[in-house]
This record gives C-alpha cells, sequence and structure tokens, in this order.
C-alpha cells in the first residue's frame, strides 16, 4: 500500500460544522478537517482491527487503479473554524 497520508475526519462532526456555518450571520470560507494526518494503511488496518480481521488475509492492491495525479500527505488547518465556530 502507497505511503498516502490524508486528514481523515468524522462525518457526523463535520456535518455539525456545516450546520454552524450556516448559522453565522454573513457566509465566509472555513477549513474543515481535524488538523491531523493519518496513513491510509494506518486507517485500513485500524478499520480491520475493528472486525477482528488481519489486513493482510484480506488486501489486494490493483496498482492499475492508482490515481498517478493523487498528492501524497494532505492536512487541513481547522483553526479559523475553531476560534469562529467554536468546532
Amino acid at each position: 500500500m502507497t505511503s498516502i497520508e490524508r486528514d481523515w475526519g468524522w462525518a457526523p462532526e463535520y456535518l455539525v460544522a456545516m450546520w454552524l456555518m450556516l448559522q453565522q450571520d454573513r457566509p465566509d470560507d472555513y477549513v474543515i478537517a481535524t488538523g491531523e494526518s493519518h496513513s491510509l494503511r494506518s486507517f485500513a488496518e485500524h478499520a480491520f482491527e475493528a472486525v477482528g480481521l488481519s489486513l493482510n488475509d484480506h488486501l489486494l492492491i490493483d496498482e492499475y487503479l492508482f490515481r498517478p495525479l493523487d498528492i501524497n500527505w494532505g492536512k487541513g488547518n481547522p483553526a479559523k473554524a475553531k476560534k469562529i465556530l467554536l468546532w
């Protein structure tokens, strides 16, 4: 598995952030993110462990499906959302 890292978030928390944005008097731009970056491998390992399986026993990698222009690392800065939305 490649060394891709992302800023993984939890959808219900992101919906709260969206709702908070809609409560503002004026529209504005916010970065909704965790501020932490974790590898795709780590994310997949945790998911498989949660259901009692080993990632290596069930993972098949098809490099044909890799996105050639994908970024290897991503992390957002939610400071503005924390300050203004108290998120």
